[in-house]
């Protein structure tokens, strides 16, 4: 058996036309890379931007590898992570893929559970680099019909408000009520003067772009950046790796 830390990662993102989004993704390949040396890490995309999951998974199977760990680059479990991403991998398998893969949870907390602290800590600095002096704070996410996957976004605003002391909003670009500059016209009534706004994104794009600048137009005094290629991010990353690869491990040893 291979040690579980050689397996390769697969990364799986939803893909944007926007050239910012990739960037990131290569950012946070490098950063995960550059966390667990020795490991192969590649990006791949659901949407827009080349290569695709399957071919990535195909071109790692001819390599040699026994295994992989596909983790999903999402923060809620909405549609992508519940339906696109299983759909394929069952697409490669009825292509001829025959290597196991180990598909991860998303990044984001699953519903009920409590928000991962590395993903806390990213967020925290990531709106500490904007600015500092914040009495309030605007989670802007990008929005989704899925109630459940919303409900785990209003939890990460609510846990990043405990962690920072002050009083937290959600915002979304599409899909679902409040917008940017609803939340920050709430926080401002309940008076909150110097609101921030954190980036619940893992890269830039037409939807960060959305709120964050819906947010900025009705009073936000700063806006982080996306979290990117923080070194949280890769930490999650690989902390959701190591989860998914435990199962494995274990049936192997027995």
């Amino acid at each position: 058996m291979r040690p579980a830390h050689v397996t390769p990662i697969l990364l799986v993102v939803h893909g944007s036309r926007d050239p910012r989004a990739a960037r990131a993704t290569r950012a946070l390949v490098r950063a995960v890379a550059a966390a667990r040396p020795g490991v192969d890490v590649r990006a791949s995309y659901l949407d827009h931007t080349l290569p695709r999951p399957g071919q990535v998974l195909a071109a790692l199977e001819a390599a040699g590898h026994e295994r992989v760990t596909l983790v999903p680059l999402l923060l809620t479990s909405a549609y992508h992570g519940r339906v696109d991403v299983p759909e394929m991998v069952r697409a490669a398998r009825a292509a001829g893929l025959r290597v196991p893969v180990d598909v991860t949870d998303v990044l984001g907390p699953p519903a009920g559970a409590p928000v991962d602290d590395l993903l806390l800590t990213g967020l925290r600095r990531r709106l500490a680099e904007a600015g500092s002096g914040f009495d309030a704070v605007v989670l802007a996410a990008a929005g989704t019909r899925d109630a459940a996957a919303r409900q785990t976004v209003v939890s990460a605003a609510a846990a990043l408000g405990a962690y920072l002391g002050a009083p937290a909003r959600v915002a979304y670009a599409s899909a679902a009520p409040p917008t940017g500059a609803e939340a920050v016209a709430e926080l401002r009534a309940a008076g909150a003067r110097r609101i921030g706004v954190a980036a619940y994104f893992l890269a830039p794009g037409l939807l960060y772009d959305t709120v964050v600048d819906s947010a900025l137009e009705a009073g936000a005094v700063a806006a982080a950046k996306p979290l990117e290629g923080a070194i949280e991010l890769a930490r999650l990353v690989l902390a959701r790796a190591d989860a998914a690869a435990l199962p494995a491990s274990a049936a192997a040893a027995a």
